[in-house]
């Protein structure tokens, strides 16, 4: 039998399409206004999703500055590295926590909320890594936060929702922490895991603060600090590396709103291609079956 969609169900679609497409269509302007021909983009509205003819010279200006390839490598590189290392200690931390029978337990999760709602700044942070010798080092971004408590929590949730029967059966089996842990909780909590590593990924990606900081070095700075010279600051010099490129008359009917769009498009491009890649651990079910109570 075919279904019948209720008013109510039509009306909730009707309200989720249109909260969809408020954010869709931003996203849509700025890339159709980045590919639109310099003499037409600036006339575009906020709501145009179509291009005005088609020229690829804002993405031709941008990838013409010889530091924009190394920043994007750089911010590639402080992602994946300093993700895996959030994930691998948030994860064993949130199993060790997740243990009933863990000594001072309660010490350990206040001291930990503690330090979540109080941050102790940015001064002794600096200091630190001043100390530590990381200053203009890629280090300096990917340690300083390497544990996030709110997400060490979600993880905790995770953990604390598989079956204890299964611990104790593999504890049994002879199969020891770092087993089990790899073996039974990893892949059980892996919706979790997927949360908190898309979770890092964006922030480590987007992060420009402490790279603006630490990394002092041209050659060693991360794509978001370059881009926020430009959009946020107005610093073309940031952005535009491409003096050859054109002459001096062509420059000037650069539009330079379009330019800023472009470079938006590229720095949120990778998170997007890393979307699919992560949805598909959130799977409904996973331990459906494992355990017979």
């Amino acid at each position: 039998m075919k279904k019948k969609f209720s008013v109510g169900q039509l009306v909730l679609a009707v309200l989720m399409v249109a909260i969809s497409l408020t954010m869709v269509i931003p996203l849509l302007n700025i890339l159709a206004r980045s590919i639109s021909a310099p003499e037409r983009s600036s006339a575009m509205t906020g709501l145009e999703i179509i291009p005005r003819g088609l020229s690829l010279l804002n993405y031709q200006i941008i990838f013409s500055n010889p530091v924009l390839l190394p920043s994007i490598i750089n911010s590639v590189k402080i992602t994946i590295i300093g993700t895996l290392i959030n994930v691998l200690l948030t994860t064993s931390a949130a199993y060790v926590l997740s243990r009933k029978n863990l000594m001072f337990k309660k010490a350990i999760m206040v001291f930990l909320i503690i330090m979540m709602l109080f941050d102790p700044g940015l001064v002794p942070e600096y200091l630190v890594v001043q100390k530590l010798g990381l200053m203009n080092t890629h280090w300096a971004v990917i340690l300083v936060s390497a544990v996030n408590v709110y997400y060490l929590i979600i993880c905790m949730r995770y953990f604390e929702a598989v079956p204890e029967s299964l611990h104790e059966a593999a504890m049994l089996d002879g199969a020891g922490h770092v087993r089990i842990f790899a073996q039974i909780y990893l892949p059980l909590a892996k919706a979790g895991v997927a949360t908190i590593f898309m979770f890092y990924a964006v922030v480590r990606w987007n992060d420009y603060f402490r790279p603006g900081i630490y990394i002092l070095s041209s050659s060693r700075t991360t794509l978001q600090v370059i881009l926020r010279q430009f959009i946020v600051s107005g610093d073309t010099a940031a952005i535009i590396g491409a003096q050859n490129l054109l002459s001096y008359n062509e420059f000037a009917k650069v539009d330079y709103t379009a330019l800023k769009n472009a470079t938006i498009v590229v720095a949120i491009i990778p998170i997007l291609l890393l979307y699919p890649l992560v949805l598909k651990f959130y799977t409904g079910g996973v331990m459906s079956g494992a355990v017979k109570e």
